[in-house]
């Protein structure tokens, strides 16, 4: 059914004059619609001036008087108005009475007003003056009156009167009928004899009765009364007056439309009323004479219709359920095709679909020309709304001539008859919206365009998804609409340019699942215009390392144009090109602005990204739109875009890229969605082999055959000796360049693959030119004639492999039509050819006389060929642009959305950690630039907030060189990671009170700087802290900054605690200030003295106050940056990670080549060399604290756990170890901890069992330090060497028997410092169960006893020396005050420990399977000689517990035995000697006080040992020498004349107890006569005469010659008992000592 659109024009009366004061107001008129255009202020007014009551929130107003009364009072509001109108001037008392007919004649005329399907009032003819009508008005009633009018009421006034008459009997409003209550209103409206007054005071009552909810959704007839309202104001006529006016009626309608829509009834319209509806506002939108404030009134109003028609989609939607698509499958019960055309000036500006091709001839006139035609035609007397064929509604019958020839039906027969508004009238408007933005339409202005393209926006921002999900809809935005809309695009009107780029970002926004083509190609023209090639300018300050990553142009899916011609192209300039879009090219300032915003929109969505990524990026020929996309954003962010843009387009780009990151970290929390979307592990798949293709595709159009071994070699192509395999993907590809291809395949070598090639498509049913084409758009033809002829034969003969075609004779006939449509293509299109010269039809034919098999073609298959390539050049769109380029490739793309499939909507964060890194290159690069040239505060959070959320998804997702490089951003921004070591030669320690802090270069400089204080709290807090898992390479910079704040003590050394060490000392300052004793502000004198003082003094200037404060700032930065965290999280890093961070801190170590210090040594010493006054400080290896620190990190790090230590144990082993072996050159606090730390890990090894270090090389390296450097170092040594053997394992064995060690030990032990611990050391070796003394160490043991017990002596030596000499000796029982001194104690305890070594000698001389001599002499005689030495030691208690330990061992059990005699060697090598060395005087004099005492015991020892071994020392030969030693070392200690009171007699009875023993047993007797003479009996009383006289007779009273012989006898029978006896004496002897 045709739709008649409404228009106001304005007509003028036959017989008509316009007066003077008609031209008069019509000039007002006219100037009042200008002001009305002009001032916006007037629309407000213009409003309230429509009678439209504001609307509650709830959409219903309650209304406060009685709704009968109500309506009455509108009768006769509007019936008076009637009767003030010349025209109605005599009507009857019943008008205003309210009197009528009966009842049965009024609902009669009601009954008759109704038409069939639209409402129509025929009116008079335009010939018709006003008289006639009048006259067939009151002719038509029968009735008569002055000059032959009829006195009775008009039909207008009548209905009212009789709808007031009925009014009188209604008690409920609610229960009228519907169409009776609009009736009289409606016939008011669509008459054209009213005036505009009249007209809006009809509107403005239909108006109140939906705002006061008169009319309501339960009114009887409503559908009814809706669709004749709809009809009436949609046929709206009245006659002209002034425009103000008119256009008030318009906009009254407009707003009425809307309550209608929106209203109660809304739903109940059908669908041709609602396309009358959306008619009428159209056509009010495109009319240009009407007001600039109408128009936009008449958008705004279409554009709130538009959003409740398209709301209708949603509720379709829910009534068809899951079978949306049968929606566009139900035929409409009128079979009439619905078409709404919008007219402008009685012309349709939308082509009707039925009509195919053919375009509206009508021309629109533009503002002006239209505006002095209205002007032209204010004399008129009735404005009505004309048809689209010209045919005014004036034509066809007065207003006052009503048709009543149609029944009313009952309610039933309406609601069957009247279906409400569906899809098909959304259909057609959505239509007539899309046509109405044709590009190259002349019918259209931009202005219709940019509404058009407003109330599509609307429409899609409602109903989007569901247009996308309805078959027919969704066709027109994928064909026509993305068509129109992509070509508007590439408009310089701005306005224009906005609009299409808003719809298009809303198109893609809701629709893009069905847009997957065209959005590549939407987005592939903004990135071509939008990215800049030129390159990034080199700022000051800004090291362009930190922006390394951004791409300089966008990824192409195709290679780019050739400028290179065939002969057979339609040669367009670039400038052409890129207005046909095939090109980016370059856009105004503010276009690139406008499309920023666009593409800003787009990336706001939160999966928009992902879903590029997933469907283009991942697919081999798609375009690479995420990359490209973030590459663009990135590149625009930059400041210098500004240059090319506007100053806004970089911070819309860094908001966009922002939202990017942010998006993604967004999704980290949530859970994985996998059910519905691609594979992951497919998809990072095609992503690689796109990667390959992309470059096996640059290969080849660089050298084909050197592509195709790539791609072979790659397993894109199976077999490259297989011309199918390679012609499949030549086929398949839309990455290599045509003209390469179509020049490979022409070649002569390459016959077989061209036939390949050939084979692939299928030109069955095809006409001759159709196939040609279809050929042709895969490859370029070339330039040469003959590669020509060979691609036509391979085509001829392809083309009749089959069933020959119907009137082709042979391929003959088909390679020379194939070869003249070719020159027909050429000389068609060619523009060098002028029109007069082209080829004509009849020219073609003839060139083809008799080559089709001798015979000629059909006439009409060469029309039809001929038409086909005049009228549609074969062209490939990737090389030639015509006119015709962009249609052609769109029809190529929508031929392929067939195969393209939808697009994958992602919303799912599963492949975030693929895209990001595919894109975080330039977003870190972005990022860091900005960070270094913003100038706004406000920029820095949000810079912040992105290198934190890069960070959080480079850690989650794994992308380790991601967060890599922000570390090295960040650390470059810092300033503080340099290469270079900062000076710390002037590094000066303030004190303030109890607080200190120290000024350096760095502190200073970091300080005095906002960016670095800020990039290095960022890095610490925000990327390294909980990310320290997965940084690798980014700890190298990192650490150079710990060292750096370390160095210049920034940072405390903490680490040390962990370890059981002090902390590391740091350089001692240069220069120490103490600001407390000093007044704040001393002055300039008191500054300028105190830089001369310390220029003098050669000492560093004080740092200034603003040095001090960026000191302290530095300080509070540091602290922020809770670095103490970050270590702590180090610590319980998995071990892999570990690793990397012990490879960062092991590069910080000097290398071979280039070692921390060399320190040269001369072979005479030089004269030191003063400067300044100054002498030369010690030159040496220098502390480098930060050395200590990496060691004692890297340590700390490698004990940790025994899965760390297997990962980086030996790696920090070798770094030790190559520190200890560089002793000389290596500063001893570095040297000291580095032993220490490599015998904690040698301990740690151990434990876990793992070999890293064998403990003799380290002993090895310890042993071979210099004396000074290992006294220096012997502390820690120490403590090294103390936790390797503090517990019992195959370590402590493998240590205390290395000589090495006993060595180190041996140099150490007498360190005041460290002979504690040394000694500690020992004892526990000594007193340990296990046997840890073993025959490797025992002479090192029994050494080292000796040496502390002879410090013990030492020391007690020393003492007495600084004695005053005059100073009287103490007494024997007095304790000397050394006693408290822990040296006597060690030698004390060294003495116990030799004796307790006793117990172990008898196992180790079993051990040693030695012989007995041999072994006597190892393990007996060092224990001897020792406790010698220590009975003559200086300090009394150790010679006390000398001789004491001294009898224990002579009285052991396992000492003397018959087998061997070494042992007899304790008199002659141990006592006997020890004798000696007492008497000596200078012994003696060591302690002369207490030397008596030990002369004494001593002397009693030897008798005791002698004694105790008498039995034993009998069978040995070597006893009466011993015998008679004894009895001279007696004599010499008793005649010494030193000895103390009381020696004489001790001495003389323990002689006399072994004279008593060798009488009893037989070993001392008087010589018989019998007899030999006994030598021992002569010598002993001779050499005891002479210092014992009397004790012959003591022990032998019966003594003489004749009694010794008588006695002989009885002394042979006692002797057993006196044996007894005598060996009872010295066994108690013993005991008793």
């Amino acid at each position: 059914m045709a739709l008649e659109a409404a228009e106001t024009t304005v007509t003028m009366s036959q017989g008509s004059h316009i007066s003077e004061g008609s031209q008069t107001r019509n000039r007002k008129s006219s100037n009042l619609s200008t002001r009305i255009r002009t001032d916006m202020d007037r629309h407000k007014g213009l409003l309230h001036d429509t009678g439209l009551p504001a609307r509650s929130p709830e959409g219903t107003i309650s209304v406060a008087v009685d709704a009968v009364a109500l309506i009455t009072t509108e009768c006769i509001t509007v019936t008076s108005a009637m009767r003030k109108h010349a025209r109605w001037a005599h009507s009857s008392v019943s008008a205003i009475l309210g009197g009528s007919p009966s009842p049965s004649k009024s609902r009669e005329s009601i009954r008759q007003f109704r038409t069939e399907e639209k409402p129509s009032i025929e009116m008079s003819s335009v010939g018709m003056g006003s008289a006639q009508s009048d006259f067939l008005l009151g002719s038509r009633w029968g009735l008569r009156g002055k000059k032959g009018k009829s006195l009775q009421d008009d039909p207008l006034i009548a209905a009212f009167a009789r709808l007031r008459n009925d009014l009188r009997r209604c008690t409920d409003i609610t229960t009228f009928d519907i169409p009776a209550l609009l009736h009289p209103f409606l016939q008011v409206i669509r008459s054209s004899s009213t005036s505009a007054s009249i007209t809006s005071l009809a509107l403005v009552a239909i108006t109140k009765f939906f705002a006061y909810n008169l009319i309501s959704r339960h009114s009887p007839r409503l559908a009814l009364g809706m669709q004749l309202l709809s009809a009436a104001i949609t046929h709206c006529r009245f006659e002209a007056s002034d425009s103000a006016a008119d256009e008030t009626v318009l906009l009254r309608i407009l707003k009425l439309m809307e309550g209608i829509l929106s209203g109660p009834g809304g739903d109940l319209l059908g669908d041709e009323s609602v396309c009358e509806m959306m008619e009428t506002g159209l056509s009010m939108c495109c009319q240009l004479r009407l007001s600039e404030l109408l128009r936009r009134s008449a958008e705004m109003s279409m554009s709130s219709m538009c959003q409740i028609v398209f709301e209708r989609l949603k509720v379709l939607e829910i009534e068809a359920g899951d079978n949306v698509e049968s929606m566009d499958e139900q035929p409409r019960e009128d079979p009439t095709p619905l078409k709404l055309a919008p007219a402008v000036d009685g012309t349709s500006v939308v082509p009707d679909p039925t009509d195919g091709e053919t375009q509206p001839t009508a021309k629109v006139d533009d503002h002006e020309g239209t505006r002095k035609n209205t002007e032209q035609n204010q004399g008129s007397k009735s404005l009505d709304l004309p048809r689209k064929n010209g045919d005014s509604l004036a034509q066809r019958a007065s207003a006052s001539t009503v048709e009543l020839s149609q029944p009313l039906t009952n309610n039933a027969e309406e609601a069957t008859s009247i279906k409400p508004y569906g899809l098909p009238s959304i259909r057609e408007l959505f239509r007539v919206l899309v046509d109405l933005l044709q590009p190259h339409s002349k019918q259209h202005g931009d202005g219709m365009r940019v509404m058009a393209l407003r109330i599509i926006d609307v429409a899609l921002e409602v109903a989007g998804p569901s247009i996308a999900r309805h078959p027919s809809l969704a066709m027109l935005a994928k064909d026509d609409l993305c068509r129109h809309l992509f070509q508007l695009v590439r408009s310089e009107n701005m306005t224009l340019l906005n609009e299409s780029l808003r719809v298009a970002g809303t198109l893609l926004h809701t629709c893009r699942g069905v847009l997957k083509l065209q959005q590549e190609l939407f987005l592939s023209y903004l990135v071509a215009c939008l990215h800049p090639r030129v390159e990034i300018p080199t700022e000051p300050g800004i090291d362009p390392a930190l922006y390394e990553g951004i791409p300089e142009a966008p990824k192409l899916a195709r290679p780019p144009p050739s400028e290179n011609s065939s002969g057979r192209s339609t040669p367009v300039p670039v400038r052409d090109r890129q207005k046909l879009g095939m090109e980016g090219g370059s856009r105004r300032p503010d276009a690139r602005e406008a499309m920023v915003e666009c593409i800003g929109a787009l990336c706001r969505i939160p999966s928009y990204l992902v879903e590029l990524f997933v469907n283009y990026d991942c697919e081999v020929d798609r375009a690479d739109l995420c990359e490209d996309m973030i590459g663009l954003l990135a590149r625009n962010a930059f400041p210098d875009a500004a240059t090319w843009s506007t100053t806004n387009v970089p911070a819309l780009c860094l908001d966009a890229l922002l939202g990017y990151v942010q998006s993604m970290a967004d999704r980290l929390p949530q859970d994985a969605q996998i059910e519905g979307y691609p594979d992951r592990q497919w998809l990072r798949e095609q992503h690689a082999r796109k990667k390959v293709v992309i470059r096996g595709a640059t290969k080849f159009n660089e050298s084909p055959r050197a592509g195709i071994a790539y791609l072979a070699s790659q397993g894109i192509i199976d077999d490259p000796d297989n011309a199918h395999s390679v012609a499949s993907f030549l086929r398949g590809t839309t990455r290599i360049s045509k003209a390469v291809l179509g020049d490979f395949l022409s070649k002569k070598t390459n016959e077989q693959l061209l036939r390949a090639f050939m084979d692939l498509f299928d030109f069955n049913d095809k006409r001759v030119d159709e196939a040609l084409r279809e050929l042709l758009n895969s490859f370029r033809l070339p330039g040469e004639a003959p590669l020509i002829e060979r691609i036509v034969e391979v085509f001829s003969e392809k083309y009749c492999s089959g069933a020959t075609p119907e009137g082709i004779a042979g391929k003959d006939a088909v390679h020379v039509l194939a070869y003249a449509i070719i020159i027909l293509n050429t000389d068609q299109h060619n523009p060098s050819v002028k029109d007069e010269k082209r080829m004509s039809y009849t020219d073609f034919a003839k060139n083809l006389r008799g080559v089709n098999g001798g015979g000629n073609f059909e006439p009409e298959y060469l029309q039809q060929i001929y038409d086909s390539i005049r009228t549609n050049e074969i062209i490939l769109p990737e090389e030639h642009n015509t006119a015709r380029a962009f249609d052609y490739a769109w029809e190529e793309l929508l031929l392929k959305t067939q195969n393209a499939g939808d697009l994958v909507l992602c919303d799912t964060n599963i492949f975030d950690a693929d895209m990001f890194q595919a894109t975080w290159r330039p977003i870190v690069a972005t990022l860091s630039y900005v960070f270094m040239s913003a100038s706004e505060d406000v920029v820095f959070p949000r810079i912040n907030t992105g290198f934190l959320q890069c960070a959080q998804v480079a850690a989650t997702y794994g992308v380790t060189e991601a967060l890599d490089r922000i570390v090295f951003c960040l650390s470059s921004m810092s300033a503080v990671a340099q290469d270079r070591p900062w000076n710390t030669a002037l590094n000066t320690k303030v004190q303030r009170g109890k607080e200190s802090v120290m000024v350096s270069e760095l502190a200073v400089k970091l300080g005095g700087n906002f960016r670095a204080k800020l990039a290095t709290y960022v890095l610490f807090q925000y990327v390294v802290r909980g990310n320290v898992k997965e940084i690798r390479g980014g700890w190298r910079h990192v650490v150079q900054i710990w060292l750096n704040l370390f160095a210049n003590s920034l940072i405390s050394p903490s680490l040390s605690r962990r370890l059981g060490l002090e902390p590391i000392p740091l350089q001692t300052p240069t220069h120490v200030i103490d600001r407390a004793d000093k007044p704040a502000d001393g002055g300039f004198i008191s500054s300028f003295f105190s830089t001369i003082s310390s220029y003098t003094a050669d000492d560093p200037p004080e740092p200034s106050e603003e040095e001090l404060e960026y000191t302290m700032a530095t300080v509070d930065c540091v602290a922020n940056c809770h670095l103490e965290d970050v270590l702590l999280e180090t610590t319980q890093m998995p071990p892999r990670a570990t690793k990397d961070l012990v490879l960062a801190l092991l590069e910080q170590l000097p290398q071979d080549s280039s070692p921390a210090v060399i320190a040269v040594k001369t072979d005479r010493p030089s004269t030191p060399i003063k400067t300044n006054g100054h002498r030369q400080g010690h030159q040496g290896p220098a502390y480098d604290p930060s050395l200590v620190y990496v060691l004692e990190f890297i340590t700390l790090l490698a004990i940790r756990d025994d899965t760390t230590l297997a990962e980086v144990g030996e790696l920090v082993a070798d770094a030790l170890q190559h520190v200890i072996r560089n002793a000389a050159n290596t500063h001893f606090m570095v040297l000291s901890r580095a032993v220490f730390y490599l015998l904690l890990l040698l301990q740690k090894s151990a434990i876990q069992d793992q070999s890293l270090v064998r403990a003799p090389v380290v002993l090895h390296m310890i042993s071979s330090f210099s004396q000074p450097k290992l006294e220096k170092c012997a502390a820690l040594v120490l403590k090294g060497l103390v936790v390797c053997i503090k517990e019992s394992g195959t370590l402590r064995n493998e240590i205390i028997n290395t000589p090495d060690f006993w060595s180190t030990i041996e140099r150490i032990h007498s360190i005041p410092a460290v002979s504690p611990g040394v000694f500690s050391l020992l004892k526990a070796i000594v007193e340990d169960r296990a046997p840890a003394v073993t025959a490797d160490n025992y002479e090192f043991v029994i050494g080292l006893l000796n040496s502390f017990a002879n410090a013990g002596g030492a020391a007690a030596a020393s003492q007495r020396q600084r004695e005053p000499h005059n100073r009287r000796p103490q007494s024997q029982d007095q304790q000397p005050q050394a006693r408290e001194n822990d040296v006597f104690q060690r030698g004390e305890e060294a003495v116990s420990l030799v004796y307790q070594l006793t117990s172990r000698v008898p196992t180790l001389i079993e051990q040693s399977h030695l012989e007995k001599n041999e072994a006597w002499v190892t393990y007996w005689s060092p224990i001897f000689e020792c406790l010698r030495m220590q009975c003559e030691s200086p300090h009394r208690g150790i010679r006390r517990r000398a001789l004491s330990c001294l009898q224990g061992a002579l009285q052991s059990a396992e000492l003397a035995s018959t087998d061997h005699q070494e042992w007899t060697a304790v008199f002659s090598e141990v006592l006997f000697p020890l004798i000696e060395r007492l008497l000596k005087p200078e012994v003696y004099q060591s302690d002369a006080a207490g030397m008596s005492e030990t002369r004494t015991a001593v002397a009693k020892l030897l008798c005791k040992t002698f004694l105790h071994y008498l039995v034993t020392l009998a069978e040995w030969e070597g006893m009466m020498d011993t015998w008679f030693r004894i009895l001279e070392q007696v004599d010499r200690l008793m005649s010494s004349g030193q000895g103390m009171s009381g020696m004489e007699e001790e001495m003389s009875e323990s002689v006399k107890n072994i004279l008593f023993l060798m009488k009893s047993d037989g070993y001392l007797v008087p010589p018989s006569s019998a007899a030999q003479d006994r030598p021992i009996w002569q010598e002993t009383w001779r050499r005891l005469d002479r210092f014992l006289p009397g004790m012959r007779k003591e022990i032998f009273p019966d003594s003489g010659p004749g009694k010794e012989q008588r006695q002989a006898p009885q002394q042979q029978a006692a002797s057993a008992g006196a044996g007894k006896y005598g060996e009872k004496t010295a066994e108690g002897e013993v005991a008793q000592s």
